[in-house]
């Protein structure tokens, strides 16, 4: 396990100025003795490159988000594991600028710490970028009936067949047990809006919700006001910093440890 310096890590999303990232990752590194300088890169598509140059040059390593996680793949040497099976990176460890996914990681242990079972339930997508591709790939593994729902018909028919999942036209059929918002609709300039109808959850158990600010969307809320059983984001942030960082400080990952450090950084 890396110990003996500071680690300087970084995220790069279009807009990731109010990310809970640095704290973070600064805390689960900070748990193994571990320093951690963590920048956040808020860029649009015009400054990306050059940003990847800073990142990829100066930096042990880094994290991606919305809407970057597929196109950092053509600037690394490789992909690894969840990367690979998922088309989609998150984490990135600079001195083998190799691409790796915690997203898939993250997003189960949030939901079997919140007592939620996939298993032979209907489940829908909303969003096919980098964390839906993600979350379509790890709930299918995990013996989900899972479906997309992606506005571009022509991008949601193209995920669909690489991922071999299926087509939901219309989001608000109201015929799934779990919905998941994997867009980012319901945050920044979008707060109080949601991606789906009330009538979206007419059947539904669970609503999973990615964002983790505000805490209780506009997607949750019309779940909540049906008496539906809702996730935040907050632990995936967390679950899939954790396996970052142990990617990061060359550390054996560990569930019980991980929710450890989470009950930590909830009460810190």
């Amino acid at each position: 396990m890396i110990n003996e310096k500071t680690l300087r890590l970084g995220l790069i999303g279009k807009d990731v100025s109010k990310s809970l990232s640095p704290k973070i990752h600064r805390f689960i590194l900070g748990a193994w003795g571990i320093g951690c300088d963590y920048e956040c890169f808020s860029v649009d598509s015009q400054g990306f490159d050059g940003a990847m140059t800073t990142l990829l040059g100066d930096f042990d390593g880094f994290n991606v988000t919305i809407p970057y996680k597929r196109d950092v793949m053509e600037y690394l040497d490789g992909l690894q594991g969840d990367a690979l099976r998922f088309g989609a990176v998150n984490t990135v460890v600079g001195a083998t600028r190799q691409g790796h996914n915690t997203d898939g990681v993250g997003f189960m242990k949030m939901l079997r710490a919140a007592g939620v079972e996939v298993k032979g339930k209907r489940v829908l997508v909303l969003g096919g970028g980098g964390a839906g591709r993600s979350c379509l790939v790890a709930l299918k593994k995990a013996g989900a009936q899972v479906f997309l729902y992606q506005r571009n018909a022509e991008k949601r028919k193209e995920t669909c067949l690489q991922l071999d999942v299926g087509e939901e036209t219309d989001p608000n059929v109201g015929t799934y047990a779990i919905l998941v918002n994997c867009t980012g609709i319901g945050m920044h300039d979008t707060v109080g809006v949601s991606p789906v109808e009330e009538r979206a959850f007419s059947q539904a158990e669970v609503a999973v919700d990615l964002i983790y600010e505000p805490k209780e969307t506009a997607f949750m809320a019309q779940a909540i006001s049906q008496g539906i059983k809702t996730v935040g984001g907050l632990a995936m942030l967390f679950y899939q910093a954790y396996y970052a960082d142990c990617l990061y400080a060359g550390k054996k990952a560990d569930e019980e440890e991980a929710e450890r450090l989470y009950e930590g950084y909830l009460k810190s």
